[in-house]
């Protein structure tokens, strides 16, 4: 089935945009028929993401969603500009690799968890009048980490895992108020993210053996997936974490 036309009439809003999954999901959502509003740390990848997307820089934003008070000020600055929205897709994250020996292993948590789990918490409380209104729906971007560990990543396993259990918990929560809220675990995906990781041989031949289609995925692979959950297809969807991830959590 094609995805054109699924997201018509729709508005759609991605955290993390700039690049990588964020960027290639928001080209699913357009393509899609969707109009997508863009948010990325960097002012800069935000509009040029927009601009790709053949969008107004009206529609493209700069926000460290770690901010609560700056979440609420992008909520207000959204609907006034723009309107409401019917998804909200929370893609931004960070991955700081190190032990718990590193010098600086705590301020790598604190900042995991402060991007990766509060981030998501921040956007969540900002926009769920909106999609209260809209009886829109929510997608977060877990991992395979939220299901597996890895070494030398305790901070970013705790911080997806922590993503899957809120997803869960939010999909009960805000069900009365009409919001489905699901999730995407992606597994080893081509990306700014991995780049270390691709770059080591032995790493990613180790990887490559636990995964069953023996390779990695690309970024747009994210974009079917996110356009289903978005859409009206999954209207009795939710409380779901769809790993993408070439059958790695299957062995």
């Amino acid at each position: 089935m094609s995805k054109d036309g699924l997201l018509s009439g729709k508005r759609v809003l991605v955290t993390g945009a700039g690049q990588g999954n964020g960027r290639a999901i928001a080209e699913g959502m357009a393509r899609a028929g969707a109009e997508v509003v863009v948010v990325d740390l960097n002012e800069a990848t935000a509009r040029d993401t927009a601009k790709a997307l053949g969008t107004s820089e009206d529609f493209a934003f700069a926000l460290d969603i770690a901010d609560r008070e700056g979440a609420l000020g992008l909520a207000d600055a959204v609907s006034g500009r723009i309107g409401q929205i019917d998804c909200l897709v929370n893609n931004a994250g960070i991955l700081l690799r190190g032990k718990l020996s590193d010098p600086d292993a705590a301020n790598a948590w604190d900042r995991t968890i402060s991007v990766n789990v509060t981030g998501t918490y921040n956007m969540v409380q900002a926009f769920r009048g909106s999609l209260t209104e809209s009886k829109g729906s929510i997608i977060n971007i877990g991992s395979i980490q939220s299901f597996v560990a890895a070494p030398n990543s305790a901070a970013y396993t705790a911080s997806k895992g922590a993503v899957l259990q809120l997803t869960k918990a939010l999909a009960v929560e805000l069900a009365r108020d009409g919001i489905r809220v699901n999730g995407i675990a992606p597994g080893v995906m081509r990306t700014p993210m991995t780049v270390e990781t691709m770059a080591n041989e032995a790493a990613i031949g180790s990887l490559l053996r636990h995964i069953p289609m023996r390779r990695v995925g690309e970024a747009q692979e994210l974009a079917g997936p996110a356009v289903f959950l978005a859409s009206d297809l999954a209207s009795y969807v939710t409380g779901v974490m769809l790993p993408v991830d070439g059958g790695y959590l299957s062995m």
